[in-house]
């Protein structure tokens, strides 16, 4: 059986469980593929009152929770905790990415599934994993490419400084809402260059995977394109004198 049939096939394991047995039910974090897919199978899972949610609103990679509470009669949060990796001495840390924190987690042994998204901020880093390996996280990860760490749960403080999305905004100026040529304006691509990624598979609509290249997007639509990062189309804000659409476009 293919891996998309199997993923598929698990959804509706978890959906089948959660209704028959009236209790919620979790999948670990799923890539923005996976979710594609969920998205994809959603209407016939929706009998199980399937939620998703990653940690924080907007992430990426997310856990699909399986369970109406109105219908359980009780409410069970996602087994999702937050982690705050921070260097020992701030002075002597290295300027790490989002790929030395990944690489740190992965050499511990802990599968990609187990975590979500990683959030960094300066020379500190916010992880959100299942709650099932915090303590083993926490124990084990002492250091991040050269650079001593200490890991903690995170506090309200910590919380307070965990990059928001679509805080930053951007005027772009298109022929139309095509999503080809709006990716190319907001990232500075070539059209040509723009329509690689649709055929590489790495664009995806509000968490659905699209190859329509002349898809027409819509005020507040989430754009993600795997290697850029993501944007939303805040407003479509009138046209300029040569006819061009003003888009604010938030990142």
């Amino acid at each position: 059986m293919e891996e998309t049939e199997l993923i598929k096939k698990r959804f509706a394991e978890l959906a089948d469980r959660s209704y028959t047995k009236g209790q919620f039910t979790f999948t670990q974090f799923l890539s923005m593929a996976d979710l594609s897919l969920f998205y994809e199978e959603k209407r016939s899972l929706d009998y199980a009152g399937p939620f998703v949610f990653g940690g924080y609103d907007g992430a990426e990679r997310a856990i699909v929770r399986f369970g109406d509470p109105d219908k359980l009669g009780y409410e069970e949060n996602f087994p999702i905790d937050t982690l705050a990796i921070v260097p020992l001495a701030d002075k002597f840390a290295d300027d790490l990415t989002h790929r030395d924190f990944l690489g740190a987690l992965m050499s511990l042994g802990i599968e990609r599934s187990l975590l979500g998204d990683i959030l960094v901020t300066g020379k500190k880093a916010y992880i959100f994993c299942l709650s099932r390996i915090s303590d083993f996280i926490i124990e084990n990860l002492i250091s991040v490419k050269h650079t001593s760490v200490s890991v903690r749960r995170a506090e309200a403080e910590d919380i307070k400084e965990i990059p928001k999305s679509f805080e930053k905004e951007k005027l772009v100026q298109a022929a139309s809402e095509r999503i080809d040529a709006v990716i190319a304006k907001v990232y500075n691509l070539s059209r040509s260059a723009a329509i690689e990624y649709f055929a590489q598979k790495k664009v995806f609509v509000n968490g659905r995977l699209t190859e329509n290249t002349s898809l027409s997007l819509k005020q507040d639509d989430i754009v993600t394109v795997r290697g850029f990062g993501r944007f939303k189309l805040a407003e479509i804000a009138g046209t300029s004198r040569k006819g061009k659409l003003n888009l604010l476009i938030r990142l």
